[in-house]
């Protein structure tokens, strides 16, 4: 799978989080606005642009982000070492989105986390594999991570809702010591705002065999990039660096988009930290 961001999304978002005009950035790099500007809508390099002066005007690590020009990509990840995790990927108007389904082996317990656009592919695994769904829990509430919700619930209506939204039923608000058992299987949940007032990560542990946690992180973060800080760019990478990098470095990090990557190599190659 691609990257979610390619290296011009990356250099555009940067620009966007520091205030850095294009020609201030194209002069850095040494490319014209032309130059630049093409780099941003594609992705593709003509002309090698100077990393390091870039990233020191945007603020990115300019050795990062010369791996990223140079191709690099998370290690393909097998999901069999977790068993009961399903990644499932939906697409509406060109837009990507993944949500994921865990479950417990033994008591068939399961939860999805976020719906994507459409819940057909979820609802069939959970038949297939004869779960109960007993809970959802939301990253945010942007749309294209809640679209399907209302098919969830009308298959599913007594599934258990867990949200960070102000805007949600107090019984459905998550806390910050909350902590939900599915199984053996035990579920967590970290504030990481910044790309969205709402936004949470769900931390799960426990799994069969010491596979390592798993990070389910909506758009807090993505393989070599972050979610755009549509509520405060330094809070979201505040909360990145906080809430997602204190943990291990084998833990798994779900995003909301694009492919699967750990906290290890976020920290090695992800030019926003």
């Amino acid at each position: 799978m691609d990257l979610e961001d390619h290296v011009g999304d990356i250099i555009r978002k940067a620009r966007a989080m520091i205030g850095v005009s294009a020609e201030a950035a194209a002069g850095a790099a040494g490319l014209t606005e032309t130059e630049l500007s093409a780099l941003e809508e594609s992705g593709r390099v003509t002309k090698k642009p100077n990393c390091a002066k870039l990233a020191g005007l945007i603020g990115l690590n300019g050795t990062k982000l010369e791996s990223l020009l140079n191709g690099w990509l998370p290690a393909e990840k097998d999901l069999g070492l977790w068993r009961e995790l399903r990644c499932l990927t939906t697409a509406s108007e060109g837009m990507a989105v993944n949500c994921y389904l865990i479950w417990d082996e033994v008591s068939r317990e399961a939860a999805l986390f976020d719906t994507g656009w459409d819940a057909q592919p979820a609802l069939d695994l959970i038949g297939q594999n004869q779960l109960q769904l007993r809970h959802m829990f939301i990253t945010h509430a942007h749309e294209d991570h809640i679209a399907a919700l209302g098919a969830v619930r009308e298959k599913f209506p007594k599934v258990r809702l867990h949200f960070s939204s102000k805007n949600a039923p107090v019984d459905q608000r998550n806390r910050a010591n909350d902590f939900i058992q599915l199984g053996s299987l035990r579920l967590t949940n970290r504030d990481t705002p910044g790309h969205a007032e709402d936004g949470t990560t769900y931390i799960i542990g426990n799994w069969p065999e010491d596979a390592p946690h798993v990070a389910i992180v909506g758009d807090a973060i993505f393989a070599g990039s972050i979610g755009r800080g549509n509520q405060s760019w330094d809070l979201a990478r505040q909360k990145v660096r906080d809430q997602i990098f204190s943990l291990p470095p084998e833990t798994l990090i779900c995003p909301g988009h694009g492919p699967l990557t750990t906290v290890g190599e976020e920290k090695a190659h992800n030019p926003f930290f």
